[in-house]
């Protein structure tokens, strides 16, 4: 399905889970503690679980203004409307698949971010949460096992749970990575040791590890509790700040804090952030690792933006014209492409359409759109 000579891979479109999933596919032993997905309007992503929403978004109603306002400016309201009614299944995944001329993609959540964003009081609870939405999106990329592959959710609050589902959703469902939300979970940074043994299944079974913010949450979330109860400011302050900064904290952790020497062959993305901030971020790293390289040489032999582009990638926005200074300063073996769909401030249907809009040479998109991604998802 190659469009203007590109073939194209996104590395994190999103699926719209049903309200009900957890109802329909959570262990029987837990289907009275299942988060249950609100329906108040046109993609509405949020769980109410224990009585609570899971997210610190009360007021959801200014995230419809916001919904309607995006898909009036890209010309997909009424669109959206027309999956929404169609329960945004299978057939609507492809079809917005080859409305982009999309050619393969790896699955990200939507309701799965908010469901992995609190620390469930049952580390049983959250991994059949988990397991439960894994065996839904296996059922949903079944439709199409060529083109559509899961990423796996994972219970990181619970290490040996998630240990035993990278291994099973790899080998069962043959999904091509696990997401985790980059917001600490249970006051650990994501170096430390507790955490070695799911880096290392992650390296043994082949399988990327993603990255991916999403919205406010009760996990500690950078700057986010600066603009709680101010929601009308929400969208201009703590979404604009929390997606990248998070990604910057994960990224200092995995290679400051040592898991990629640790681990060389693990392959990490950093989605939905932008990519912008990785020369300054990257750059800075390296200017504190030279002042302290002789302390610090034994334990990172390599400077940090040498890890990075060993093993690491972070997602470019089909706008985001300010990745050419990612160019000139690492080159662009590091970036991968992903359309957002649905999400509200996605470009679909003209994500692609957009990105080869950009000054960027020729190889640097075909890079973007595919060789890159393949190389993050272990696609042969």
């Amino acid at each position: 399905m190659a469009r203007n000579g590109f073939k194209i891979m996104d590395s994190d479109i999103h699926v719209m889970e049903p309200f009900d999933l957890w109802l329909k596919y959570i262990e029987p032993a837990y289907k009275g503690r299942a988060p249950i997905g609100t329906t108040e309007y046109l993609t509405d992503l949020h769980l109410v679980h224990d009585d609570l929403v899971v997210s610190r978004d009360r007021k959801r109603v200014v995230e419809d203004d916001i919904v309607r306002d995006q898909g009036e400016r890209y010309g997909r309201l009424e669109l959206f409307e027309q999956y929404d009614e169609r329960g945004w299944g299978s057939d609507v995944q492809l079809e917005a698949m080859d409305m982009e001329g999309i050619d393969v993609t790896v699955l990200c959540p939507t309701r799965g971010l908010v469901a992995h964003a609190k620390e469930y009081d049952d580390d049983g609870l959250a991994a059949a949460v988990s397991r439960a939405y894994n065996d839904w999106l296996a059922d949903l990329c079944a439709a199409a096992p060529e083109r559509m592959y899961g990423a796996a959710m994972l219970p990181a609050q619970c290490v040996e749970a998630a240990v035993a589902e990278v291994k099973r959703t790899r080998q069962e469902y043959g999904f091509k990575a696990v997401f985790l939300r980059p917001n600490p979970v249970r006051g650990r940074n994501w170096n430390n040791p507790v955490y070695d043994p799911l880096w290392a299944e992650c390296q043994e079974q082949d399988v990327a590890v993603g990255f991916h913010e999403g919205i406010p949450c009760m996990l500690p979330v950078a700057i986010g509790d600066r603009f709680a109860g101010i929601h009308e400011d929400i969208w201009l302050t703590e979404h604009v700040a929390a997606h990248v900064i998070e990604q910057m904290y994960a990224c200092l952790s995995m290679i400051a804090g040592g898991v990629c020497e640790r681990f060389p062959e693990l392959r990490i993305a950093f989605l939905e952030g932008n990519c912008s901030w990785l020369p300054f971020w990257l750059w800075r790293m390296d200017e504190h690792y030279e002042v302290r390289e002789r302390k610090l040489k034994q334990r990172l032999p390599l400077p940090p933006s040498e890890y990075f582009k060993r093993q690491c990638y972070a997602g470019v926005e089909a706008d985001e014209a300010l990745a050419v200074n990612v160019f000139d300063w690492m080159g662009d073996s590091n970036l991968v492409f992903s359309t957002d769909f649905p999400h509200a401030d996605s470009r679909f249907p003209h994500a692609v359409e957009t990105l080869l809009e950009q000054p960027f040479p020729e190889e640097s998109k075909r890079k973007i759109l595919w060789e890159n991604c393949a190389r993050l998802y272990a696609f042969n």
